[in-house]
Parts: C-alpha cells; structure tokens; sequence
C-alpha cells in the first residue's frame, strides 16, 4: 500500500444500522456446502444460452422502456408468440 494515501473512513460504523436479512434475501442467496455452490437463484430445470441477436432498435427501446427485468419480458414474449407459430 502506498503510504501517501489515508485510510478511507467507512460510511456503516453502528452495527445496528445493517439491514434486516428478509425472506427475500435469503431466496436469492446461493447455498453452498463447504467450498461447493448448491444453487444460484434460478430454479432448477432452468436453462438459458447466451447469445448475440441483432433488434431493431423500436423493439428495444420499448421493451427498455418497461424497466429493470426487460430481457425476462422480451424472453417471455417470444415464447408466448412460438405458441402460435411453431417453427417450420
């Protein structure tokens, strides 16, 4: 460490300001079992490839426009749209 610089002060000093751990909290956790991970919240079952695609740019900016969790919604909407266009 460079002697030159301070020690940067911690804005949490009072324990009793963490927050409360919720339900919430403790469903998105990953679990593990010593060094190993036992789940990293998605459902088991659950499978997804990462891939480029290309969109024009309407498309994005209105499924942007709904907010955080976008990229779930577009997922959703395509699947719902094979349901009545099963591909050739």
């Amino acid at each position: 460490m460079n002697a030159s610089k301070r020690d940067t002060p911690t804005a949490w000093t009072d324990p009793d300001d963490a927050p409360e751990l919720t339900d919430e909290f403790f469903e998105r956790a990953d679990e593990y079992v010593g060094d190993k991970l036992i789940r990293r919240g998605r459902p088991a079952g659950s499978h997804k490839t990462a891939t480029t695609i290309r969109f024009d740019d309407e498309v994005l900016d209105a499924f942007k426009s709904t907010g955080k969790g976008w990229q779930t919604r577009m997922n959703a909407a395509l699947k719902d749209w094979l349901k009545s266009h099963p591909p050739a």
